[in-house]
């Protein structure tokens, strides 16, 4: 029942979701593009065409404008009703059916030629507010892949060993900031955007309070080596630090 449940809620969140934020901007309150356009062109015009203080004042009464304009959209109060509902029904699934994820290999009889499946617990879980940290002590290696509300990441790949080929993290925040510690003799690929933040990268000068920032850095010899680490990054307001250890 909660499983039918979760798939009717997940379908019926995106569209009526999709068709209430274009009702409410486009029919209800055209206004709103008006102050949409009015607060991005200050936080622009602060942040690139002033400097000082009225830069950063320009630049924070754009913001504020931008969030009360946003928190003020039914759709948005519909949004934030919906994911306490969704984290509602969840929270009394996990309570009624506390379940152990053991890996299921499926037997391959004579003739079948269908693989063999193997289900593994994942690393990290998509969490609203939750803080996700590799342990401080060796552990077996998953690719991850999560999207996160508030949210704060760690990961130390020191104490793990990681598969030949390409090893993937990709983390989606709305909020919150993310720490990778690489080991010197790992090559690796850098992905990172982000609405409001900053990124670190080795020993690369820290861009900081950067709007709309894209970064791409890659390893000279990523292409080449057997062992490589993707990591894929995208933050609504956030930052990333990525160091050798």
């Amino acid at each position: 029942m909660f499983e039918r449940i979760k798939k009717d809620f997940a379908g019926w969140f995106v569209v009526v979701a999709g068709f209430l934020l274009l009702l409410e901007i486009f029919v209800l309150h055209p206004g709103l593009i008006f102050s949409f356009l009015i607060s991005i062109g200050l936080m622009y015009y602060g942040k690139r065409g002033l400097k000082g203080k009225t830069g950063n004042l320009m630049f924070w009464a754009g913001l504020l404008v931008l969030l009360i304009s946003v928190l003020n959209m039914f759709t948005v109060k519909f949004l934030l009703f919906s994911l306490l509902f969704y984290w509602f029904v969840q929270f009394i699934q996990n309570k009624n059916n506390k379940e152990v994820i053991k890996p299921i290999i499926k037997e391959k009889k004579e003739g079948d030629g269908e693989d063999i499946i193997i289900k593994k617990e994942p690393m990290f879980r998509n969490r609203l507010f939750h803080r996700n940290e590799t342990p401080d002590h060796v552990y077996e290696w998953k690719d991850i892949n999560i999207q996160t509300g508030a949210s704060d990441t760690i990961i130390d790949l020191s104490y793990t060993v990681l598969p030949q080929g390409e090893t993937v993290i990709s983390i989606r925040n709305l909020v919150g900031n993310v720490k990778i510690y690489i080991p010197y003799d790992l090559e690796v690929s850098i992905n990172h955007s982000v609405l409001l933040g900053s990124a670190s990268i080795f020993d690369e000068v820290n861009e900081g309070n950067a709007f709309n920032l894209n970064v791409i850095r890659s390893s000279a010899a990523y292409d080449q080596a057997e062992t490589r680490v993707k990591i894929i990054t995208s933050f609504l307001v956030g930052n990333l630090e990525v160091k050798r250890i």
